[in-house]
């Protein structure tokens, strides 16, 4: 396994970073212990999590996931890992996390962390992610930015914990020995390129990473954030690089496969649009011409890109896993990467 630096930090994460989204949903607490343990022994020592987590998320499972990498946490050495969580934001309906939540504010950033710290049994979080803005941005499967929705109901602006207001909370928890760096998710260049002006000019913690969706039906994050990433020294954590299974081959083979899109009817919009399934033919069939399994063709292009730090994998199976952590180890030459670009020359980004 290959590592790399988070950010303008200290910190050495490993170049594929296990995701646990399905841990007290899709997966127990048995296999969430197996998946964790397979993890490190591959040299993996990054670890995803969010306070929301399982998902979809509801009210019934909401924080099952913290809960059960906890249990697995107080079993390890607490240096042998780094560790991610994330804070839920308001604009999704969530109303069962901290009554809304009401915004990104000092009360709800510290008691977001409190109670992961409380769930994750632990001291300290290496990596604390707002998992997306408070602000007014297209999200999961928006894709267009709507200036009414500055307004309230009575046509008011909208009044958004500032910036400011977020990283100083955020710079309390680090001064607490809390959380060691910030990172931003489900972010905007605008909404990244203030985050980095603010913390500069008030010297407030300057963002580390990034975490956004980025896969071969997903590349926006080419269009501006790149530039952004390079110039200002952030680490990419791509996330869904499988594109909910979609790049897999699965649902190409037999569209009522079991999954995450069969089992969860209505979740994941990004990936309800009209070009998603002949996409996934075209890099199906794609991989198999070249000898190729289609998560092999789909995380190897992922991992290998030269802006993405790490990439956040996860899987309901230890096969499925064990694949995944694989395909790492395999690279695409220049002929499967030529025709990757022509494939998506012709489709771009179907899944925004």
């Amino acid at each position: 396994m290959d590592y790399t630096l988070l950010g303008n930090t200290d910190i050495r994460v490993s170049k594929v970073c296990l995701g646990t989204m399905t841990y007290g949903d899709q997966n127990t607490q048995a296999d969430a212990n197996d998946q964790l343990d397979y993890a490190l022994s591959q040299g993996i020592n990054f670890i995803d999590t969010a306070e929301m987590y399982p998902v979809p998320p509801r009210a019934e499972t909401v924080t099952r996931t913290e809960t059960i990498l906890g249990h697995w946490i107080k079993t390890k050495p607490r240096d042998s890992f780094i560790l991610a969580s994330k804070i839920a934001g308001p604009r999704r309906g969530m109303h069962w996390i901290r009554g809304g939540p009401t915004g990104l504010d000092r009360d709800n950033i510290r008691a977001a962390v409190h109670d992961s710290l409380q769930r994750l049994q632990t001291d300290y979080l290496d990596l604390y992610y707002l998992h997306w803005p408070e602000r007014n941005v297209p999200m999961f499967g928006q894709y267009q930015f709507d200036p009414q929705a500055e307004l309230d109901k009575d046509g008011n602006p909208i009044a958004w914990v500032s910036m400011q207001a977020q990283l100083e909370a955020l710079d309390e928890l680090i001064k607490e020995g809390k959380i060691r760096a910030v990172g931003l998710s489900n972010e905007q260049p605008w909404g990244l390129m203030e985050f980095l002006r603010i913390a500069k000019e008030r010297n407030l913690p300057r963002v580390a990473a990034l975490q956004n969706c980025y896969n071969l039906m997903n590349r926006g994050m080419e269009f501006g954030m790149t530039e952004v990433l390079y110039r200002e020294g952030i680490s990419l954590m791509a996330y869904s690089p499988l594109a909910f299974g979609h790049l897999t081959g699965k649902y190409v083979d037999d569209p009522q496969a079991v999954g995450r899109v069969t089992q969860f009817l209505g979740y994941a919009q990004r990936y309800k649009k009209p070009g998603v399934p002949e996409a996934s033919k075209r890099y199906t069939a794609l991989a198999r011409a070249h000898g190729l399994s289609p998560t092999q063709l789909a995380l190897s292009f992922v991992y290998h890109r030269w802006f993405v730090g790490s990439t956040v994998i996860g899987a309901t199976s230890m096969t499925q896993l064990a694949e995944n952590v694989s395909s790492y180890f395999v690279k695409l030459n220049a002929d499967v990467l030529a025709e990757i670009e022509q494939i998506h020359l012709t489709m771009m980004n179907p899944a925004p």
